[in-house]
């Protein structure tokens, strides 16, 4: 779509920054449900079981968390886990030197020595089924693994096996690559946290990206250059040029 509207001469841009705080948000949520129990135990309670002593809970604090792209969502996630004094892990392909509180680490190393592994990526041809067969089983038994990026990140398969085996113990996903079909193997693990794609959604983020989209037509609508560019057409002024 990108290339055939350089072709005619036509902007192409977006707002790449409008739900930092929603998706970083909903990815804490998600290792707060694993932590704490809640998903479970509300499930349990509503089934009519009130069973105080099943819990096997855990601390935070004494966790380490990976996080599979340090960009934008990535650093506010970083922080927001940080603040409950977990150690923290890093992998990005363009790695950032000496961020206080966050240990950089390849990707191997990183699943080996998180507990819990959130992705933060785009989806390229590079991140697809980033996480397989191969990446779960570095992982430490017991762990979390938490996608609210693209679903073809993960492998569906290999992680319905993971939790089939006991070697991860809950996968949180707020996107599928099969969306909106969940397959039913995956709603069958009682490991598994689903939310239908709404990590990105709030009334403020919502009404942010409608209000900085209609600016974009605007500012090219008055011959000025859009904020956020992602082509630069044919026989028009580049301006900023791409910028994310």
């Amino acid at each position: 779509m990108r290339e055939a509207a350089t072709e005619r001469g036509a902007w192409v841009t977006n707002v790449p920054d409008y739900c930092v705080d929603e998706v970083s948000d909903h990815a804490v949520g998600m290792v707060l449900a694993w932590t704490r129990g809640l998903a479970v135990f509300d499930r349990e309670v509503r089934a009519g079981r009130w069973d105080p002593a099943s819990a096997r809970l855990r601390r935070l604090s004494t966790l380490t968390c990976g996080i599979v792209g340090y960009g934008r969502i990535g650093r506010a996630t970083a922080a927001k886990l940080g603040a409950f004094g977990c150690r923290i892990l890093a992998h990005d392909p363009y790695p950032q030197k000496d961020v206080p509180g966050v240990e950089q680490a390849g990707l191997e190393e990183l699943l080996r020595r998180s507990d819990v592994v959130i992705l933060h990526l785009p989806l390229t041809p590079g991140t697809h089924h980033i996480i397989g067969a191969e990446q779960l089983a570095l992982m430490k038994p017991g762990g979390l693994l938490v996608n609210v990026s693209r679903g073809p990140l993960v492998d569906t398969d290999a992680v319905v096996k993971a939790l089939d085996s006991g070697h991860l113990d809950s996968a949180a996903f707020d996107v599928l690559e099969s969306e909106p079909h969940v397959p039913t193997a995956l709603l069958d693990q009682p490991g598994a946290l689903i939310t239908p794609h709404v990590a990105f959604s709030s009334d403020a983020s919502v009404t942010e990206l409608r209000r900085r989209a209609a600016e974009e037509v605007v500012r090219i609508l008055a011959g000025e250059s859009p904020a956020h560019a992602c082509n630069s057409p044919r026989g028009l002024a580049t301006g900023a040029g791409e910028r994310r």
